[in-house]
C-alpha cells in the first residue's frame, strides 16, 4: 500500500504540472496585469482625488472616495472668470491643429521619401533618423530665440509652429508607404494619365490611412502633453495649455491649499478628451494592411 502511495505521488505532480507554452503565457499575462496596474492606478487616484474637498484631501485615506466633484467642478469653473475652460481650448487648437499639420507634413514626406528618388535622399533620410533621436525639449530654447528674432513669442504661432514638422512622423510614414503603397499600382496610375497629386491623394492615402490615424494620434497626445515648449514660449496666461496652467495653480497651492483639489480635478478633466479620442480612432487600426492596395 505505501509502495502504491509513493508511486502515485510523481504521477499526479506530472498531472499538475503545466505545459511550457501556458507557463509562459501566465506569465505574461501577469507582467501585463502588473503594467496596467501601474500605468491606471495614479489615474485611479485622480478620479478619487477629485471627489474630496480640500480639506478632504490630506485628510482622508487616500482611496476612498467623497461627494464633492460636482462642487469641485463648478469651483474650477468660476475660477478667474473661466480660465480653465480657456486653458483647454487652447490645448485643443493646439493639439488638432497641430496634429493635423503635423500629419499632412509627414504624410506627404513621407510618401515622398518612400516612392521618389532625387538627390541627396539618403542624406535627407540620415538627418531624419538623427531628428528622431533629439529630445524635442533640447530644441525648446533655439526655437524660443528664432521665433523672437521675428516677434512670434507669446503667440499661438509660438506653440505651433514647432510642431508642425515631427520626424518620427515622417519616418513611420515612410516606413508605412514603403511597405504598404505598391509601386506597381502607383506606375499604373502613372499610365493612365494621374498626376502625382492625385496618386498621392485617390491612391496612396487611402493605403496609409492607418499609419496617418497613429501619427495623428501619437503627435495629439504629445502636443497635448506637452508642457515645456509652451512653458518657454508663452508669458500671457490666457494663451496657456491645460499643462503650464495647471502647473500654475499647483504652485499657487503651497500659499492656497484649497486649489489643491481644483488642480486635481482640472487634470481629472483634461484626460477625457484623451480617452474620446483614442475610442473614437482605434477602429481604424484594425484596417487591414493590404486593404488599400486590393481596393485600388
Amino acid at each position: 500500500m505505501a509502495a502504491t502511495l509513493v508511486s502515485a505521488r510523481p504521477r499526479a505532480s506530472r498531472a499538475l504540472a503545466l505545459p511550457r507554452g501556458q507557463r509562459t503565457s501566465i506569465t505574461s499575462t501577469a507582467v501585463l496585469l502588473i503594467g496596467a496596474l501601474y500605468c491606471l492606478l495614479p489615474i485611479a487616484w485622480v478620479l478619487v482625488a477629485s471627489t474630496k474637498s480640500g480639506g478632504e484631501l490630506f485628510s482622508t485615506n487616500t482611496f476612498v472616495p467623497s461627494t464633492h466633484l460636482w462642487e469641485n467642478i463648478v469651483e474650477l469653473t468660476q475660477y478667474r472668470g473661466g480660465l480653465y475652460w480657456r486653458w483647454m481650448l487652447n490645448t485643443a487648437l493646439y493639439a488638432g491643429v497641430g496634429a493635423l499639420l503635423s500629419t499632412v507634413v509627414s504624410s506627404l514626406a513621407g510618401f515622398a521619401l518612400a516612392k521618389y528618388e532625387f538627390k541627396g535622399k539618403s542624406a535627407v533620410f540620415t538627418v531624419l533618423l538623427a531628428g528622431v533621436l533629439v529630445p524635442g525639449v533640447i530644441l525648446a530654447i533655439p526655437q524660443y530665440f528664432m521665433l523672437a528674432q521675428i516677434g512670434l513669442t507669446n503667440t499661438y504661432w509660438a506653440v505651433l509652429l514647432p510642431q508642425i514638422v515631427s520626424p518620427y512622423g515622417i519616418y513611420l510614414a515612410r516606413i508605412y508607404t514603403s511597405a504598404s503603397v505598391p509601386t506597381d499600382v502607383i506606375e499604373a496610375a502613372r499610365t493612365d494619365g494621374a498626376g502625382d497629386f492625385r496618386i498621392f491623394w485617390r491612391i496612396a492615402i487611402p493605403m496609409m490611412s492607418p499609419a496617418l490615424v497613429t501619427i495623428f494620434l501619437f503627435q495629439f497626445v504629445g502636443i497635448w502633453n506637452n508642457f515645456m515648449l509652451p512653458y518657454i514660449m508663452l508669458g500671457n496666461d490666457a494663451l496657456y495649455p491645460i499643462t503650464v496652467g495647471l502647473n500654475g495653480l499647483l504652485n499657487q497651492g503651497s500659499s492656497v491649499p484649497a486649489l489643491y483639489s481644483l488642480v486635481v480635478t482640472g487634470a481629472l478633466l483634461s484626460i477625457i478628451p484623451l480617452v474620446a479620442l483614442f475610442l473614437v480612432l482605434q477602429r481604424f487600426w484594425k484596417v487591414d494592411l493590404g486593404a488599400g492596395a486590393v481596393k485600388a
